[in-house]
């Protein structure tokens, strides 16, 4: 951030989004899932009681006596980039920032009365500069969309229920709403991630930042649309085996597989979405008490149709199916989960005749 006279502006020629509302990059999936996070059963008594108890103060001092606070004399690159970032978003109080010792790339933004941004010492040493910009306006998407509350109560609930293992029932109630706020939390970083492009505005750094977070500090020996090809394969290879797989590895992450995530980036930044925000034409934060649920439960409601209907996933095309009234059902269950091909005609119900089809497998 370079200053010039008594205004603040970027130190690179980069849009700024004045008055910019979190709903104009927020992932639909991210909104549909705190709604039916806030619907769980118990949620908001626990959410109630948390917020009175989780010990912020003591959060902070812990930060402030054993991290490095980021400001103008420690790590005033950092302090830069944040500074920059927020008037890119907008946000007029810069949220406090940590730099912590730890080997593990890593960052997050927590705090119940004001959002903490905290980065790892591995995550400084991996990172370029560009690349780690777009990680810093990560980080302040996060806190303008408020996602800071939330995030808390999962850290603390997580470590509550490593302490109650042993007690079954308390455990399964805790771990309910854990998982719920596991999935919230995945798609929320999708927001986020929309929100470092926004801040960074350079997606090739934004793609270089989550290969990285996946292969290390290794760039020459990886290629970008490798990497995404990837994510195309994980998507639409395999069988309904597969598609359970997927889901029973994804749900003790936090964090979506870094290909998806980069995939799923890149996408948004290729979209008409996109375009309209950087043209100028965005959701103002003024105009969010006029919002209506409805709209935004509709919205939600159309980028799952459209995800199922154009989803490679086996799982998610046999939904598709499902959903389109296709005959047959119990034979495609049959063949997708056993990777057979397609059975014989009408006639050969109960034959247990099977055509000479490999695998229901669907490549890129």
């Amino acid at each position: 951030m370079k200053e010039t006279g008594f205004e603040k502006v970027p130190a690179r020629d980069r849009r700024r989004f004045p008055g910019i509302s979190s709903r104009a990059y927020e992932h639909p999936a991210d909104r549909s899932a705190l709604v039916a996070l806030r619907r769980l059963s118990g949620f908001d008594t626990v959410f109630k009681a948390l917020s009175g108890l989780l010990p912020e103060r003591s959060l902070r001092l812990l930060f402030l006596s054993d991290s490095v606070r980021v400001g103008e004399t420690q790590f005033p690159h950092l302090y830069a980039m944040l500074r920059d970032a927020c008037y890119v978003l907008d946000l007029e109080k810069v949220p406090q920032m940590y730099v912590q010792q730890d080997p593990r790339p890593n960052a997050m933004c927590i705090g119940l009365d004001e959002p903490i941004i905290v980065v790892t010492t591995g995550l400084v040493e991996l990172l370029d500069e560009e690349e780690m910009r777009a990680v810093v306006g990560h980080e302040v998407g996060h806190a303008l969309s408020g996602h800071a509350v939330y995030r808390t109560i999962l850290l603390f609930l997580t470590n509550l229920a490593l302490k109650v293992a042993w007690i079954p029932l308390g455990n399964v109630a805790i771990m309910a709403i854990v998982t719920a706020l596991r999935e919230w939390f995945r798609k929320s970083e999708l927001s986020a991630d929309r929100a470092g492009l926004l801040v960074g505005q350079d997606l090739q750094a934004s793609m270089r930042g989550l290969m990285k977070l996946a292969g290390g500090n290794h760039l020459h020996e990886m290629n970008v649309d490798a990497f995404l090809a990837q994510a195309e394969e994980y998507e639409s290879s395999g069988d309904l085996r597969d598609s359970v797989l997927k889901i029973l590895n994804m749900l003790p992450r936090t964090h979506p597989f870094a290909t998806v995530r980069a995939a799923e980036l890149k996408k948004w930044a290729e979209s008409r979405d996109h375009q309209r925000i950087m043209d100028g034409h965005y959701p103002r934060r003024d105009e969010d008490k006029d919002t209506s649920v409805t709209d935004s439960f509709r919205q939600s409601a159309s980028h799952y149709a459209d995800a199922v209907r154009t989803s490679k996933d086996p799982l998610m095309k046999l939904v598709g199916d499902i959903a389109g009234g296709t005959a047959d059902l119990g034979g495609k269950l049959r063949d997708r989960f056993t990777g057979a091909g397609a059975g014989a005609g009408a006639g050969g119900a109960g034959t247990g005749a099977e055509g000479k089809g490999g695998p229901a497998t669907e490549q890129g």
